[in-house]
């Protein structure tokens, strides 16, 4: 069952909605909180350097040249829907990406990762950033390559948006770069914890924005990634990750109350009890696989609709493992109110042959719960 109430005045359109529901796409009607014939399946890092196809482009274009290129952006989103099937289709693009337009400038260096050249620490930096007045101005490739991927999938696929959760942007904005420790921006929490609360109000605006953007250019549904929430105790998540979170989210669902949000936190497991209380304005809460979906499910509640969580790296192994596992996330889960993942990104030595048998598996899933056994496509 949705959460979300809906004002008297909206009956009419909601009968609408219900005799046309099974045109819509598995994903979003699952991620509605709607019953479904099956479990919808998607992976994070869906499309990368594990696939052949991709590395056509990885090999020769820098990340920025091909993930603001929108023709080239709608080509690597649509390569594992061609080749697997998947039942949502995401944008290929950066959680960084809307930086560069708060006047955050950051390059992708090959092999090592993110870099900004000047990190945010201090009030007068802040203060200089500009607001995400009019994303299509300053990402105009976002627009192009959510409207092309809805009208290339249509009814077949959900079309995913993202972004980066504002801890995680702010993070790394300040710390400059990819840390095991990020102990500049701890210094800055600890020391001057008005920078940094400074620096996550700016984003937490600009990502209301560019989340409303994303849906309004094609996006059916929406993740939120907080891949550093692994960074900080629980204590720190409630300070500096739960609330501008909680913020986004609120403020999309109050413009966008029809398009399901999905809340990911890498490292969120360790939290449960925090991403109990984000079920309360996301629509679906991503699970990591480190905490056993069971477990999770009695924690959240039955009625709390999730994502996940199987080992990414169990996609190294062979058929026999990756079934296993999948059959057991599946059961574990239950037959409604879940959309299988895995639990972090695809590692890019996995073998395309088993990245397909998962996304067969989630196909096979009804047999799951007939007491059958699964039987790839």
């Amino acid at each position: 069952m949705c959460k979300r109430p809906f004002p008297a005045r909206q009956c009419c359109i909601r009968s609408l909605q219900a005799a046309s529901a099974s045109q819509d796409p598995l994903l979003l009607r699952v991620a509605r909180g709607e019953k479904a014939e099956r479990t919808p399946v998607w992976l994070m890092r869906q499309a990368g350097r594990y696939m052949k196809d991709f590395r056509k482009y990885s090999d020769v274009m820098m990340f920025r040249d091909r993930s603001e290129s929108a023709e080239v952006a709608i080509e690597l989103s649509l390569q594992p829907w061609r080749a697997f099937q998947p039942d949502g289709v995401i944008m290929f693009s950066d959680i960084l990406t809307p930086l560069p337009a708060l006047g955050i400038e950051f390059d992708v260096i090959r092999n090592k990762g993110p870099k900004i050249e000047s990190p945010i620490r201090s009030m007068e930096q802040v203060t200089a950033l500009t607001p995400l007045a009019d994303p299509d101005s300053s990402l105009p490739f976002i627009r192009q390559t959510l409207s092309s991927l809805r009208a290339e999938v249509g009814s077949a696929a959900t079309v995913l948006g993202f972004i980066g959760a504002p801890w995680t942007l702010a993070a790394y904005a300040m710390e400059g770069g990819a840390s095991k420790t990020i102990s500049k921006t701890k210094s800055i929490m600890w020391h001057n914890p008005e920078i940094a609360h400074a620096l996550l109000t700016h984003i937490t605006d600009a990502m209301i924005v560019y989340v409303c953007h994303q849906i309004d250019c094609g996006a059916q549904v929406v993740q939120l990634f907080d891949s550093w929430a692994h960074h900080l105790t629980p204590q720190q998540y409630t300070e500096f990750s739960l609330p501008y979170a909680q913020r986004v989210i609120t403020a999309v669902t109050a413009k966008h109350p029809d398009t399901p949000l999905i809340f990911h936190a890498n490292g969120g497991t360790g939290k449960l009890e925090f991403m109990g209380e984000m079920s309360r304005t996301a629509d679906v809460i991503g699970l990591d696989h480190h905490v056993d979906m069971a477990i999770a499910r009695k924690t959240l509640g039955a009625d709390v609709k999730v994502q996940g969580n199987v080992d990414p790296i169990v996609l190294l192994g062979n058929e026999e493992v990756i079934r296993r596992d999948v059959q057991r996330c599946l059961q574990q889960a239950g037959p409604q109110g879940h959309i299988l993942n895995v639990g972090h990104g695809v590692d890019q030595q996995t073998p395309e042959e088993n990245v397909k048998l998962f996304c067969d598996l989630a196909r096979e899933s009804a047999s799951v719960f007939e007491g059958r056994t699964l039987v790839a496509a």
